[in-house]
């Protein structure tokens, strides 16, 4: 993946309540990367972020018609697009 494509993804991280999105990328390896694909997350799944701890851990998505939530330290392996509107 070129270098541009790359500045243009964010980590979901990074994400704000209410903002929506589409999965483009998931960078860990091993166990840790194989067990967020099994969640359902993979490239070109579109989501939403429904909500985040009041210390930004954990966050709560909604893609696929449920609600999953991630420590920081996965999201940080997982390299989105966001929507506009």
């Amino acid at each position: 993946m070129s270098e541009a494509t790359m500045a243009e993804m964010m980590s979901l991280r990074k994400m704000k309540v209410d903002q929506k999105g589409v999965i483009r990328m998931v960078t860990g390896d091993g166990e840790l990367g194989r067990r967020i694909r099994d969640m359902g997350i993979v490239p070109n799944t579109e989501f939403m972020v429904v909500g985040k701890a009041p210390l930004k851990d954990p966050v709560a998505i909604r893609l696929r018609d449920f609600t999953l939530t991630l420590r920081n330290s996965e999201a940080d392996f997982i390299f989105v697009d966001a929507l506009e509107g």
